[in-house]
C-alpha cells in the first residue's frame, strides 16, 4: 500500500490515535462545532471514517447558543486525550472558556454520546498515563505536572500523587511557545513524554518542532531529545503535534499534523524507528513524499460526501456538524422530504451570529461545492445560501427585501454584493443553484457562482483571499446558512449537495 502525505487532505489536528484489535481510533480536535470531538476508524493508518461523536452539547449557555453577542468561537473541545482501559474507552479534554476539565467515557467507542465526568479547572493539552497500576493526566504549558486519577478515570484522587514533573525551556532558552501537547506513552520501560515546542525567532528554524521527554519513574529526572523539525519545504511551518503508533506491519510510525494555510491543520503519517530507546521520526530527519507500508489497504467511507439530504429521519450524517447548538426544531429533513429545511428561529447581525449553520469540511488541493436553493419561503429581511465558512467568511445566496429578491454576496469585512434578480432572465426564487470553490493551491482563494439552471454557472461578487485566523481556530468548511435580520419564520429549502475536487 501506497501513503502520500498529507495522509489526511483536510482540517483534523491535535490527533490521538489508540489500536483496539486490529482496528485503529482517532480522535480530531472540532471546538465549537456540534456535535462535537469525532471518533474516526482505520484498519490501515491510510484510510479513515467517521463513526461516533463522544458528546452533543457541551452547553447550554449564550455563547454556545450564539445568543446576546456571544459565542464560543475558538473555544470548546480541543487537544483531547483517548484510551482504552480493561476494555473501557475514556476521553479528556478541556474547555479553556468554561473553566472545566471533561473526562467521557463509554464501553462502545463506536456509539455516540458518552457518559461524562466533569473537573473544575483546567489541565491544558493532557494525556492520560497508565504507569505501575496508577492511572494519571499529564498537562500543562512549559510546566509540566502530574495528577492521580481515581480508579474508575472519573474525578482526581484525594490523596493521589499531585506535583510538578518539570519545567520545559523557555523565553531565555530561546523558546516562544513552551512545551505543550502531551502525549503519554510508556515503552520499553519508560516513560515517554512527547510535546511540541516553537523556538523564538533566531533560535533553530523558528518554527514547531517535535520534543520528547523520557524517565524510568516519576521521581526520575526525564532526560530530553528534539526528535523531529520538519516543514516539508511548505512555509517553514513545522510538522509537529501527535501520537506514537505500532502499524499493521508491526513496525512504528508517528501522526503529526502542519499547520496548512485556509484549509487548516492538516496530519502526516511518517515512519518512525528507535535508537538507543529514543524514538526516532523520519526518514533521514524528513517527511517522506511517499513510501509503502506492507498492509492490505482498505476503504472507508469518505470524509467529505455530496448529499441529497433525503432522508427518512432528522439525523445528520456523521460528516456534517453545525455550528454552535443548533435550534432542534427549526431545521429538518422530514418536513419537505428530499430538502434540508433551515427556519429562521433567532435573528442574527452576520453569519457568524446565526444559528443552525450546517458545515462541512473543505480538501485541499481544491474543493467544489454545489447546492441547489428555493428561497420561496424567505421573509423581508432574509439572507440564506452558501458560505466559504471561517472567521474571515465569504457568502453567496439569496436575500430579499421589500419583496424583491437579490442575488448577495457578504464578505467578512462587511462589503456587500447585490443585483436585484429582475436582471437576471430565467431566475426563479424557487430553483437557484450556488457554487463556492476552494482553491488552496492558488494561494488560498475562494470563488463565488449562482446558475439558474444547474448547469451554466455565473461568477458572481468578488474572490474571497482565505486565512486560516486564531479567533475562530479552524480550517475553511462549507456552510449551508439562512438567517432573518428583521423577521422571524422565514425558510430555506436545500437540497442535493455536490462536492467535487475540481469544477465540475
Amino acid at each position: 500500500m501506497r501513503i502520500s502525505n498529507p495522509v489526511i487532505n483536510m482540517d483534523m489536528p491535535d490527533m490521538d490515535v489508540i489500536k483496539v484489535g486490529d482496528l485503529y481510533y482517532m480522535v480530531s480536535t472540532t471546538m465549537f462545532f456540534i456535535p462535537g470531538a469525532p471518533i474516526l476508524r482505520s484498519r490501515d493508518l491510510k484510510n479513515w471514517e467517521i463513526v461516533a461523536y463522544i458528546f452533543d452539547k457541551i452547553s447550554d449557555n449564550d455563547a454556545y447558543n450564539l445568543k446576546n453577542g456571544k459565542n464560543a468561537y475558538g473555544a470548546c473541545q480541543w487537544a483531547t486525550s483517548l484510551v482504552q482501559k480493561d476494555g473501557h474507552f475514556f476521553a479528556c479534554f478541556v474547555c479553556n472558556d468554561l473553566k472545566k476539565t471533561y473526562i467521557f467515557d463509554s464501553d462502545n467507542i463506536e456509539k455516540s454520546n458518552w457518559n461524562r465526568h466533569d473537573l473544575d479547572g483546567i489541565y491544558h493539552d493532557m494525556s492520560f498515563l497508565f504507569f505501575e497500576g496508577h492511572s494519571y493526566l499529564v498537562y500543562g504549558n512549559g510546566d509540566i505536572y502530574i495528577s492521580e486519577l481515581n480508579d474508575n478515570l472519573t474525578s482526581l484522587k484525594e490523596d493521589g500523587v499531585n506535583k510538578l514533573l518539570f519545567s520545559t525551556p523557555g523565553k531565555d532558552e530561546g523558546i516562544m511557545l513552551r512545551c505543550e501537547g502531551c502525549r503519554a506513552y510508556v515503552i520499553n520501560d519508560y516513560i515517554y513524554l512527547s510535546f511540541i515546542e516553537w523556538p523564538s525567532e533566531g533560535n533553530g528554524n523558528f518554527r514547531r518542532r517535535q520534543v520528547c521527554y523520557r524517565g524510568k519513574n516519576l521521581d526520575d529526572t526525564f532526560e530530553r531529545k528534539i526528535i523531529f523539525d520538519d516543514d516539508m519545504a511548505y512555509r517553514n511551518c513545522g510538522i509537529a503535534q501527535g501520537v506514537f503508533i505500532q502499524g499493521p506491519d508491526t513496525k512504528w510510525y508517528s501522526i503529526l499534523f502542519q499547520d496548512h494555510g485556509a484549509v487548516g491543520r492538516i496530519p502526516y503519517l511518517i515512519p518512525m524507528t528507535w535508537d538507543n530507546d529514543w524514538p526516532v521520526i523520519g526518514v533521514n530527519g524528513t517527511t517522506p513524499n511517499e513510501f509503502e507500508m506492507d498492509v492490505n489497504e482498505t476503504t472507508t467511507e469518505p470524509l467529505v460526501v455530496s448529499s441529497s439530504f433525503n432522508y427518512e429521519d432528522n439525523e445528520l450524517p456523521l460528516q456534517f456538524q453545525w455550528n454552535h447548538n443548533p435550534i432542534d426544531g427549526a431545521w429538518s429533513f422530514t418536513d419537505r422530504p428530499g430538502y434540508l429545511r433551515l427556519k429562521n428561529s433567532q435573528l442574527a447581525n452576520n453569519l457568524m451570529d446565526a444559528r443552525n449553520t450546517l458545515t462541512e469540511r473543505s480538501i485541499t488541493p481544491k474543493s467544489v461545492f454545489t447546492i441547489e436553493g428555493d428561497f420561496s419561503g424567505l421573509k423581508g429581511g432574509d439572507y440564506a445560501g452558501l458560505a466559504a465558512f471561517m472567521g474571515k467568511y465569504g457568502t453567496i445566496g439569496v436575500s430579499k427585501y421589500n419583496g424583491e429578491y437579490y442575488i448577495k454576496q457578504e464578505l467578512k469585512d462587511g462589503e456587500i454584493i447585490e443585483e436585484n434578480v429582475s436582471n437576471i432572465i430565467g431566475f426563479k426564487c424557487n430553483q437557484l443553484w450556488l457554487r463556492i470553490v476552494f482553491d488552496f493551491d492558488n494561494d488560498d482563494k475562494a470563488y463565488f457562482y449562482y446558475s439558474v439552471n444547474g448547469n451554466d454557472f455565473i461568477e458572481f461578487g468578488k474572490h474571497l483571499s482565505m486565512e486560516f485566523t486564531l479567533d475562530v481556530f479552524v480550517g475553511y468548511r462549507i456552510g449551508i446558512f439562512s438567517y432573518g435580520t428583521k423577521n422571524l419564520g422565514g425558510i430555506a429549502d436545500f437540497r442535493n449537495l455536490e462536492f467535487n475536487t475540481d469544477v465540475i
